[in-house]
């Protein structure tokens, strides 16, 4: 067992973006701007690990796929929708400030 676990912990050492692919990541992976460079979109992942909760993640990933949705997000007049958008605005500026 311990063997077992000692193997997995090198595996997700020696590959993190295996171990640790958020969605936020994947999406970026799978867009336009973000395939082949699993750098940024690494780091993007992290902001979004340190502003957004796993709903949150999954909401803003979407984004990348249908920027447009980003859009309708931004002008909704519902509060769960604005309150989604500040703290997406927070891991946009986290982004920024931490991936450059």
């Amino acid at each position: 067992m311990k063997k077992t676990m000692l193997a997995a912990a090198l595996i997700a050492t020696a590959f993190p973006m295996i171990a640790s692919a958020g969605p936020v990541e994947r999406a970026c992976l799978r867009s336009d701007r973000g395939a082949g460079n699993a750098q940024i979109c690494s780091c993007i992942q992290q902001a979004a690990d340190m502003t957004l909760n796993s709903s949150d993640q999954h909401r803003a990933a979407a984004f990348f796929k249908d920027p447009d949705e980003a859009q309708a997000m931004r002008v909704s007049r519902k509060s769960s929708d604005s309150a989604f958008w500040n703290r997406y605005k927070s891991f946009g500026q986290a982004a920024q400030a931490y991936c450059g």
